[in-house]
């Protein structure tokens, strides 16, 4: 394959996980305890065309190297944990973290689990 196609292909499956992940948002967006995600990208490697040159004395001006880029790829899609806006609900009982931190729950087998919105799961089972 062309190295220019690979390259721009790499930049579309890029955007296209971006997109999945932009979409996983705001489809999640009423969802409680919900935290958005961000996907992060890095360069893949670079392939030098052309060293650095002296143009006229090595006193006076250089040409930087020339560099061509192999494209991109996903690095990461990082679990963004900022405060969400509080909801009052007018119950007595309903509580609310404001800050970071977790509500501890002990589970059935008397393990401890941790929970922002009152929801945990257990193998492929989830439980509020």
């Amino acid at each position: 394959m062309n190295p220019a196609l690979r390259t721009s292909a790499t930049g579309m499956a890029a955007q296209q996980t971006r997109t999945e992940v932009i979409a996983n948002n705001l489809a999640n967006v009423n969802t409680t305890g919900f935290k958005r995600s961000r996907a992060q990208f890095e360069d893949l490697l670079y392939q030098t065309m052309q060293g650095q040159q002296v143009l006229g004395s090595s006193e006076t001006n250089t040409s930087p190297a020339i560099q061509i880029g192999r494209g991109t790829r996903l690095a990461a899609v990082q679990r963004m944990h900022a405060q969400g806006a509080l909801e009052a609900t007018g119950r007595s009982m309903d509580v609310a973290i404001d800050g970071d931190g977790f509500f501890p729950i002990q589970l059935p087998g008397g393990q401890t689990a941790y929970t922002r919105d009152g929801s945990f799961q257990i193998s492929d089972q989830v439980c509020s």
